[in-house]
């Protein structure tokens, strides 16, 4: 099963400053603004590395990844990141707010390698389709640096909580603190008490693991150990870093990803008639939208948010239960059909509105900015309450997966606290 192992990671030293300054969200949720903003904050800010700059005379698209290579080693040679002492594992403690709440929650999470398999071996597990194009884009990454920039992020079960326990008891060499742009306080605390480490690699050993997020980085440094062929003993392209989060962890937060549509062939009084043959339409304000789609979720209903321009919205509920997964005509498990997200794919954009592709489709996390329409250049957006951490996981384990951006792990793994190089294995 899940084979996991402490490393020596490579950190930023006190001579680049604040580590506020340093680190950003993961590379697949910046926009280019984003990023150039992250880029300004401090030369060494990890979006450097993680997402090189392209320049007007570079002679071909791929000379950036060779900057990133040639900074990486850089800050190695003049101290700007350090290389840990010896193998540690890493406990990383989020404590956050989900948006439009109050209360704080804590999630706890080990940083660690864990050696990549193949799917199909059932012991790491996929639960959303990628897209390829993301995957090249790793893939360069990785071969020019040979470096695990950030971190992905995994579940195990752990019904008694024992490993959990584990990892917020074992103690800890140091806490480094930073705050990141969306409230979130994050810790990493260095655990090099070699009993700790044992005893959280031998509870994790009959584990597997489901990827929350990271699927494009994850399929990438499978790729690249493939590339390498048949090998007697472990190398180092055998592992990947990973934050892997106890299923029974009380802060584990799944958020919806909604879908807005930049264009269509189809009038608003066209897209109201073709979806009222299937659904109740009930019109409220688009600033409401989210908390009574949410509040007929609670109660144990199917129910989206329709946004139009000028604040107008529509609730929408299915006329009778069961009448929408029987309009999915596919292989797919009923289980999978059953999930809000498969029937705004393949029921609302696909059969009614004629949607083809993902081209037309753009994806916010933010309710507001879903319910923003006009704003945002969409003539439509559909908002919808996420599936359960027990249905990725189900759906996972029976080989199958979900469209893209199906599920939203809150908050996301911070970039730029710790890196590891396969040339440090």
């Amino acid at each position: 099963m899940a084979s996991i192992r402490p490393f020596t990671g490579l950190r930023y030293s006190s001579l680049c400053g604040p580590i506020d300054s340093l680190t950003a969200p993961p590379y697949d949720v910046l926009s280019q603004a984003q990023r150039d903003e992250y880029a300004s904050r401090e030369p060494h800010n990890v979006v450097h590395l993680t997402l090189p700059e392209q320049h007007g005379d570079d002679r071909s698209k791929f000379v950036k990844y060779m900057r990133s290579s040639t900074l990486l080693n850089g800050w190695r040679k003049d101290g700007s990141l350090k290389l840990e002492d010896c193998p540690v594992l890493y406990r990383y403690v989020q404590d956050f707010s989900i948006p439009g709440s109050s209360e704080v929650l804590r999630r706890s999470s080990v940083i660690a390698l864990i050696k990549v398999e193949p799917y199909d071996k059932g012991i790491v597990l996929p639960h959303e389709q990628t897209f390829p194009k993301h995957k090249e884009d790793r893939m360069r990454i990785l071969e020019t640096t040979r470096a695990h920039l950030e971190c992905i992020f995994g579940l195990f079960d752990d019904p008694s909580g024992d490993i959990l326990a584990a990892i917020q008891s074992a103690p800890c060499s140091e806490s480094v603190e930073t705050h990141s742009d969306e409230g979130v306080t994050h810790f990493l605390e260095p655990i090099t008490d070699p009993g700790a480490i044992q005893a959280i690699v031998d509870l994790m050993s009959d584990k597997k693991v489901w990827i929350a997020d990271g699927h494009h980085r994850y399929e990438t440094a499978l790729a690249y150990r493939e590339g390498m062929g048949e090998k007697s003993e472990l190398i180092p392209e055998d592992f990947m870093m990973m934050a892997l989060c106890s299923i029974s962890d009380p802060g584990l937060v799944l958020l919806p990803t909604h879908r807005m549509l930049k264009s269509s062939s189809l009038s608003k009084d066209e897209i109201l008639t073709k979806l009222g043959e299937v659904f109740e339409m009930r019109q409220t304000s688009t600033t409401t939208l989210m908390y009574e789609i949410e509040k007929i979720g609670t109660d144990g209903n199917r129910a989206f948010g329709m946004a139009f321009d000028s604040g107008v919205g529509y609730v929408m509920t299915e006329k009778s239960p069961g009448s929408l997964v029987s309009l999915i005509q596919t292989n797919d498990s009923d289980e999978l059909k059953d999930l809000d997200v498969s029937i705004l794919h393949q029921v609302i954009l696909q059969q009614l509105l004629g949607v083809k592709g993902l081209e037309q489709i753009a994806y916010t996390r933010d309710p507001e900015e879903a319910a923003n329409v006009s704003e945002h250049g969409a003539v439509v957006s559909f908002l919808m309450n996420p599936p359960t951490v027990d249905d990725m996981k189900s759906i996972a384990t029976a080989g199958e997966k979900m469209p893209q951006k199906s599920t939203y792990y809150y908050p996301k793994v911070l970039s730029g606290l710790v890196i590891w190089s396969l040339n440090d294995f």
